[in-house]
């Protein structure tokens, strides 16, 4: 396929394309979305707190609990986005997977996909998704939308290749009403930014580790970035890098 294609696709095909927001968080999606000229319709996201944050952001409120609200209550739309709950499957929770009763709320995305039959559909989740339980989970959800009419493929996607300073692989599942797969995942075109770029000059003291965990952490580790962005896993083992792991920052200019 040429590159223009998927912009046709999605970006063209409808001045004024409507499109869902389920797991809304503060609104990631959204921004991208509405950057492209389309028309939100519906979010939803069951924690208050993202709930005020998303309405501080973009003047609506999210709706709550998604297994509350019916299929006939969400608008007519052409595009679903949906970053559905990432700890059933993350390296960091217990990846009980679909045994998990946040892993089936993929099953309330396609209850609406059923319902509403979008065009188009784009799901987010963590890359550990893609490798659970033997590709087993990850198997299920491509087989229940392939079921429901759409052509659908799945890549992995890291932040870090795409002009964010920060470490976020992530899987996106795309799917597109019909049998072909008329779609050009995007390619890398942007040189790596460290976040040195981008970091205000003064940061609050309240983003810093702790000077205990700092000092802890100097014991083990000989950062060669100013700043350095510090990272440990859960094993104990300490690196730096001029890119964000997380949302933390631990600076070494102090060393």
């Amino acid at each position: 396929m040429k590159k223009n294609m998927r912009v046709s696709i999605l970006r063209d095909a409808s001045p004024n394309i409507r499109y869902v927001d389920l797991f809304c968080g503060i609104g990631g999606f959204r921004i991208a979305a509405d950057s492209l000229g389309w028309q939100c319709v519906f979010s939803s996201d069951i924690d208050p707190d993202c709930q005020k944050a998303y309405a501080a952001n973009f003047g609506d409120m999210p709706r709550g609990d998604i297994h509350q609200v019916k299929s006939e209550e969400i608008p007519d739309h052409e595009i679903l986005l949906a970053g559905f709950p990432c700890q059933p499957f993350s390296i960091i929770g217990h990846r009980k997977g679909f045994d998990d009763t946040r892993g089936t709320l993929f099953f309330e995305i396609a209850r609406i996909l059923k319902s509403k039959n979008p065009r188009a559909f784009v799901l987010e989740n963590v890359k550990q998704l893609a490798t659970h339980r033997e590709q087993k989970t990850l198997d299920r959800i491509l087989e229940v939308l392939r079921e429901m009419g759409y052509a659908v493929d799945y890549k992995i996607l890291n932040a870090l290749d795409f002009g964010l300073p920060h470490k976020r692989e992530r899987i996106f599942i795309v799917g597109i009403r019909g049998s072909t797969f008329p779609f050009e995942w995007p390619q890398s075109e942007t040189p790596r930014k460290s976040l040195a770029e981008l970091l205000e000059p003064d940061v609050p003291e309240d983003y810093y580790a702790s000077r205990y965990i700092r000092q802890r952490r100097k014991q083990k580790h000989t950062s060669r970035f100013r700043p350095a962005i510090w990272h440990e896993n859960k094993g104990g083992n300490v690196s730096s890098h001029p890119f964000s792991f997380h949302a933390g920052y631990s600076n070494e200019n102090d060393s």
